[in-house]
């Protein structure tokens, strides 16, 4: 593999600290709250051993052994088990608009079905309009209020998507 290819894969134990940058710096450039939102999350910094069970699945982009960003998709936590959560979707500025996003958020959404989940949740911030237009684009519908106990109260933004 050269290093300008690019390759959206699973989670390694050495990406950890690649991905906490980039979904750390995510937060600072786009002015988002640090609490309330993924920033504080303990998982954040350990994020290959927080995707390690059968019913979720972490993936990155990776050029050259350099990670460009990733999501993944968790059951939603204390709520009912057939609704999915896609979680920590962040990118570095350099791959934003070229489609990528778009890629990893369908392998997102297949991995979802592939596991059997029937609903897809998210939870955004408003300052992320291009991400929300994305989602919406893939047949998410606004909700009034936050499902489940993600914990993150300062998002403001919460969508769902039918997988069935």
């Amino acid at each position: 593999m050269g290093k300008d290819t690019i390759v959206i894969r699973e989670i390694k134990p050495d990406d950890n600290a690649q991905i906490e940058q980039i979904i750390r710096a995510c937060f600072h450039e786009f002015k988002i709250p640090l609490e309330g939102t993924a920033y504080s999350d303990k998982e954040t910094p350990n994020m290959y051993e927080a995707y390690q069970n059968e019913n979720d699945i972490y993936f990155v982009i990776d050029r050259g052994g350099f990670i460009l960003g990733g999501g993944g998709i968790k059951p939603l936590k204390d709520f009912e088990t057939h609704t999915c959560e896609i979680q920590k979707m962040y990118f570095a500025p350099e791959i934003r608009g070229k489609g990528y996003g778009k890629q990893l958020f369908e392998k997102c959404i297949e991995a979802a079905k592939t596991l059997g989940y029937e609903r897809c949740y998210l939870e955004s911030a408003p300052q992320l309009s291009a991400a929300i237009h994305i989602y919406e684009a893939y047949g998410f519908k606004h909700l009034n209020k936050a499902l489940g106990n993600t914990g993150h109260y300062a998002c403001g933004v919460w969508m769902i998507k039918d997988l069935k």
